[in-house]
């Protein structure tokens, strides 16, 4: 009885994986050769360990990235895409977003920018930091949106809150004046408080044509660049490669 009692008030608690790891214990009679010491912390293990993994879903559920299941552990370094291992691997440690510095990825359409983003990304919310991904031109739509209907002010919040922002698809449409400006506040809540990642089609030495008027561009940039690691991807895309090994394969 008092056993149950136990496994109850675990639950009401909120301790289910504590609950859970307790009963697995008393069905296995193995456990019963280790100390209390050892049987109570592998409990707690157990509780961290769940609430952490609640924690990282919770956080990749609310990025929405478009590439969910994309990893570090999964960068492709076979293939010649100009991938440093040195700083690939020195990004993966996340430090370049604990000291609010951004990362811009270039080069041609299909060479893994998006998905390794997203591995970044994904790094980042298991080591509990909040991320958040947008496709700039729907970004941009989304606040005249929220322009219209009075949620501007709330929109822009939630978007600094964002440790890592990731920008996609940088470039791809026309800036109009609106989004010029809303760009700038973007970066702007942003600069030397948190990380932007920006992909691109476009060189970086092309962004300031883009952005057109070039006051806004100079502030734009002065805001993404001067702290950014850089990275400019090469060759062909690798849905092309995969297609080509599949029908090779076949």
């Amino acid at each position: 009885m008092l056993i149950n009692q136990t496994v109850q008030g675990l639950r009401k608690l909120g301790l289910n994986a504590m609950a859970d790891a307790f009963e697995r214990q008393r069905a296995n009679p193995t456990m019963q050769e280790l100390s209390f010491e050892d049987r109570i912390g592998m409990l707690v293990d157990n509780e961290t360990q769940s609430r952490e993994s609640r924690r990282v879903s919770r956080l990749l559920k609310t990025a929405k990235l478009k590439s969910g299941d994309a990893s570090v552990e999964d960068i492709d370094f076979r293939t010649s895409r100009g991938l440093d291992k040195r700083q690939m691997t020195s990004l993966m440690s996340c430090d370049w977003i604990l000291k609010a510095q951004n990362l811009l990825l270039t080069g041609p359409t299909g060479v893994g920018k998006t998905w390794i983003a997203c591995a970044f990304a994904n790094q980042a919310a298991r080591r509990g930091l909040p991320v958040v991904y947008h496709r700039l031109p729907r970004l941009l739509e989304d606040m005249a949106i929220a322009r219209e209907d009075g949620s501007l002010g709330k929109f822009r919040q939630q978007l600094a809150k964002a440790r890592l922002l990731i920008l996609d698809d940088w470039g791809v449409t026309t800036l109009t004046t609106q989004g010029r400006q809303d760009l700038l506040e973007i970066v702007d809540d942003r600069v030397g408080m948190v990380s932007t990642a920006i992909t691109s089609q476009l060189p970086i030495d092309s962004w300031h044509t883009y952005l057109g008027e070039p006051t806004l561009a100079d502030a734009i940039l002065d805001r993404l660049v001067h702290s950014a690691h850089r990275v400019a991807l090469k060759g062909e895309s690798m849905r092309k490669l995969k297609a080509d090994m599949l029908s090779k394969a076949d």
